[in-house]
């Protein structure tokens, strides 16, 4: 996929997640945050509307944010990270929240307002190309969106991430990274590069990022959870394995005769069949991925990363 059909593909998918209609359920959205660090009590301080499900790890974890600091949050989202920043830097901080996607913004207002947040801001840019003026974070973070910019464009979030970090400042990513390299079919399957897997680097390709960009100190560390979490959770909130689940579930229709199969990922031909795909988790981009390419264990592909580095005090 060329850059400006992910950046199209992205905003697509994401302004559909924006809408309340798409929204998962509040107990499939806390089941996802809790599963990757999240706190009942954390969850209870923000609007229910800010956390979508989308996380792949908890940033703030790592991030050591302190009063009066300046917080960048790339790919803010409905302001989910930003809004839990927010008491953690106190009136006399700062966080801003970034994003291209203006529906995702107007919602992260829509969720302003309701938090009353007074040191939080929203602006809306791609985060390769920020207007924010140079040296002015004390911490950057990020959550599971980096793995969402187009290959050739990565050093340029990374690069950007440095020039606005003030010196000795700091950045702590969520991130999905390969663990493998990705075949082919996966790499070119649309709904797994909107659903954070396609795009994932190999850890060494990360290291060479923050390296290029000029970062020292970097420290990568894979969480080990399980990604499966997103197909697994059901709208209640509970785990419920993968066969109950179902990553993807084929009904083929065929020649006035019905068949049902849960794996296999070729579509059947014979006169006339019809194969339709039943979505039976809340995340319909893997569901997607997994029609197209057939049932998939994404821990085998791709992990949850904690990623945490310096930039240069001098």
């Amino acid at each position: 996929m060329d850059s400006q059909k992910i950046y199209s593909a992205v905003l697509e998918r994401y302004s559909a997640l924006s809408s309340e209609k798409a929204q998962t359920s509040d107990a499939y959205s806390k089941s996802v945050a809790q599963a990757f660090g999240y706190t009942e009590e954390e969850l209870r301080g923000i609007p229910t509307q800010a956390n979508l499900g989308l996380s792949c790890g908890n940033p703030l974890a790592i991030a050591s944010l302190r009063e009066g600091e300046t917080v960048i949050d790339l790919g803010s989202g409905a302001g989910f990270d930003v809004f839990l920043a927010s008491p953690k830097v106190g009136p006399t901080g700062r966080v801003i929240g970034v994003d291209m996607n203006k529906d995702m913004l107007s919602l992260a207002e829509k969720n302003k307002a309701k938090f009353s947040a007074h040191n939080v801001e929203f602006l809306r840019a791609r985060i390769t190309d920020i207007p924010l003026d140079s040296n002015v974070a004390d911490a950057i973070i990020s959550n599971c969106v980096i793995n969402l910019v187009p290959e050739d464009e990565k050093q340029s979030a990374f690069n950007e991430i440095f020039r606005l970090l003030k010196p000795g400042g700091r950045v702590a990513v969520s991130d999905i990274l390969a663990k493998k390299p990705l075949p082919e079919t996966l790499q070119k399957c649309a709904a797994a590069y909107v659903g954070c897997v396609a795009g994932a680097s190999l850890l060494s390709q990360y290291h060479r990022y923050f390296k290029q960009a000029g970062f020292s100190d970097v420290l990568i560390e894979d969480t080990k959870n399980d990604l499966n979490v997103y197909i697994d959770a059901s709208s209640e909130g509970t785990r419920q394995g993968k066969e109950a689940a179902g990553v993807v579930k084929q009904e083929t229709h065929c020649c006035g005769a019905d068949s049902t199969s849960s794996t296999s990922p070729e579509k059947a031909s014979c006169c006339g069949c019809r194969t339709t795909v039943k979505n039976m988790g809340e995340n319909p981009d893997l569901s997607d991925m997994a029609a197209e390419l057939g049932q998939i264990d994404l821990n085998e592909w791709v992990g949850s990363y904690k990623i945490f580095a310096l930039k240069p005090s001098a």
